[in-house]
């Protein structure tokens, strides 16, 4: 059967990666009336993902945001697909929410790149925008566009732009950002851009200041979020991003910038033993059980 195409000048957008991050992205798209394909290899976790999807457009609902009949409008034009290969050829957008691996990078980017989408975005947080392009075979319309959890709830997109991203690529991914209430930033290919660094510092610092005995998770959320009206203290966060995510971006960090990011040694342990933040279930705070996947 012959590969669907998207008719010219029809905006439709792509997300690769069905987690946290990639359930966000496409909510934000769907809702503001974006065709949308979310690629989720895993059954069980597209469906997930999908109920996920459901239940923010429900609170979207109960929050006054749109109607019923608008939620299911929207949602009626999110489709999931099993693979990369299934998304339509000449998609406006594709993001990338992969995990922060290079090689599954690699191969997802370069299969994106097989479909033919106007624009190709990572949702990277801290990996180099200029290897990533080395997968894309144009990379003048490729670059970084890295969202925050919680995607609907935070306003900010920070653009990272590669050596060859042209000004037209940055222009046309700024205005997918407006489109979606998102506000940008941009950023040049930069270990940790701008504020992945900002926030792994004050992260790490407060794991270690837990580790030291200091105070209390508890203790250290509430003194930032008092004293600098942070709306969620760096450890609470941390849950919520994923202790396994804050370990791989300190990491990646530490091998580029030095030992200042060198992940705390109860980071280390935590992740080791599954203690993984609101994913798990258990994390600096406890949380509700995670879905079945």
């Amino acid at each position: 059967m012959d590969a669907e195409t998207i008719p010219p000048g029809s905006a439709a957008v792509g997300v690769v990666g069905a987690g946290t991050m990639g359930q966000g992205i496409a909510y934000v798209f769907a809702m503001a009336g974006f065709p949308v394909c979310l690629v989720e290899p895993d059954a069980a976790r597209a469906d997930v993902a999908l109920a996920a999807i459901r239940a923010s457009a429900a609170a979207g609902v109960a929050r006054g945001k749109l109607t019923a009949a608008d939620a299911e409008a929207r949602l009626a034009g999110l489709r999931l697909l099993p693979s990369v290969e299934a998304l339509p050829v000449g998609l406006s957008l594709v993001v990338e929410t992969v995990p922060e691996r290079a090689d599954l990078k690699a191969r997802v980017l370069a299969a994106i790149a097989g479909r033919g989408p106007a624009i190709i975005a990572s949702n990277t947080s801290s990996m180099s925008i200029d290897a990533l392009a080395a997968h894309v075979p144009d990379a003048a319309r490729f670059l970084g566009m890295h969202f925050f959890n919680p995607v609907p709830s935070l306003k900010l997109v920070e653009l990272i732009r590669g050596a060859a991203t042209t000004d037209d690529t940055l222009a046309r991914a700024r205005g997918f950002a407006a489109a979606i209430g998102k506000t940008t930033v941009t950023v040049r290919d930069a270990p940790g851009f701008a504020t992945s660094r900002l926030d792994l510092v004050q992260a790490l610092e407060a794991i270690r200041m837990v580790e030291a005995g200091v105070a209390t998770p508890e203790d250290i959320d509430r003194a930032v979020t008092t004293a600098y009206r942070h709306p969620v203290g760096p450890l609470r966060l941390s849950d919520m991003v994923g202790l396994d995510v804050r370990l791989d971006i300190a990491r990646q960090l530490e091998s580029t910038l030095g030992p200042h990011f060198a992940p705390p040694r109860l980071l280390q342990e935590m992740v080791a033993r599954g203690d993984l933040g609101a994913k798990s279930g258990r994390g600096f705070y406890d949380w509700p059980a995670p879905a079945a996947v």
